[in-house]
């Protein structure tokens, strides 16, 4: 298959690539480059692509494609609250925008990464794919709105599917350090620390950037009628666990480190537990990764490559990176490229 994946330089898409490669298709990617450059350690590097912002892109852009994996996104709640009709612009506007195009262009599926954050504060219950969304985030909110306007597209030759995925963990290349386990583990790697600024009551599911990776290549060949217009949830319910848990995966996996509940910022009103069985039973996937398993790979990852206190907590973060990029001329008000190390 002849595969578009946009996003292909951020903490998915860089995990994602090489899982469509090994499985035989030809990869193509697409990205802004914001995080082209925030790379830990070695990387064997990207597929061909092109260096586009989400909200310019071309018809002809998406000609001869199979199928378009939509990672790219403004993937952050801070940033989100900061600049929400920024966020609405990239991550719903453009995004509704990308798929008309696809289906223009005569691309037969469009794979749309949507998140669980959909369900909001949906307390101890597991909820599944018909429970009623509560998007409390902007963030969420646009993830709703793509998922309501591009479903108004589905046709016999395009085929949409929604991959809720659960809150991402786990190594990538390209870090991200503003997720829950790779935070709570880099902050116990750098300071000794397992810091935990919620009262830890908070449910929250979560997958392997790994497990997403292949859930995303499964719905590549799926029967068109098994996924056409649905939304999966992607994870699993072993990894469905409260924040104070979590901690205590990180404490294990960090020799020496030590759990500090400090609950300076409440109660999280974002608190969910996922029901995942809908994707077990129609796509045959089963996600492998727990989040023990995540913690010692991220703690074998980090201390192997080096991770340094500026690099956690500027370089892979997203909100302090962009606003740098802002301050030194890179990017305007609007997050837009106005020079030729945007990347950088």
């Amino acid at each position: 298959m002849r595969v578009l994946v946009t996003g292909h330089q951020g903490y998915l898409g860089t995990v994602m690539v090489p899982v469509l490669r090994a499985a035989g298709h030809q990869v193509t990617g697409l990205d802004i480059g914001y995080f082209a450059d925030c790379v830990l350690g070695e990387f064997a590097g990207d597929p061909a692509g092109s260096a586009v912002d989400l909200r310019e892109v071309t018809v002809e852009q998406l000609r001869g494609f199979d199928a378009v994996i939509h990672l790219a996104a403004l993937s952050n709640d801070p940033l989100g609250a900061l600049a929400p009709q920024i966020t609405y612009d990239i991550n719903h506007h453009a995004s509704v925008r990308l798929a008309r195009l696809a289906k223009e262009a005569g691309v037969s599926r469009f794979l749309y990464a949507s998140t669980c954050s959909v369900y909001g504060a949906a307390g101890a219950d597991l909820v599944t794919e018909d429970a009623p969304l509560r998007p409390i985030t902007p963030y969420a909110e646009s993830k709703v709105r793509v998922e309501d306007d591009v479903a108004a597209l589905a046709d016999d030759d395009f085929v949409p599917v929604f991959l809720r995925n659960a809150t991402a963990f786990g190594f990538s290349p390209r870090l991200r350090a503003d997720i829950v386990l790779n935070n709570l583990v880099g902050y116990a790697v750098l300071t000794g620390e397992v810091k935990v600024l919620s009262d830890g009551t908070p449910w929250r599911p979560l997958v392997h950037a790994a497990d997403i990776a292949a859930a995303f290549a499964t719905c590549l060949t799926a029967p068109a009628a098994d996924i056409s217009c649905r939304a999966f949830n992607i994870g699993t319910e072993v990894n469905n666990l409260t924040v104070a848990e979590i901690a205590a995966s990180v404490v294990d996996a960090v020799p020496g480190s030590r759990l500090l509940i400090t609950g300076e910022n409440g109660a999280d009103p974002r608190s969910y537990r996922v029901d995942f069985s809908y994707a077990r039973e129609v796509l045959g996937f089963e996600a492998q990764w727990t989040v023990p398993a995540g913690a010692a790979e991220l703690f074998t990852e980090y201390t192997a490559r080096g991770l340094t206190c500026e690099a956690f907590f500027r370089r892979f973060t997203r909100l302090p990176h962009l606003q740098g990029l802002c301050d030194s001329g890179v990017l305007d008000a609007q997050l837009r490229r106005i020079s030729a190390s945007a990347s950088a």
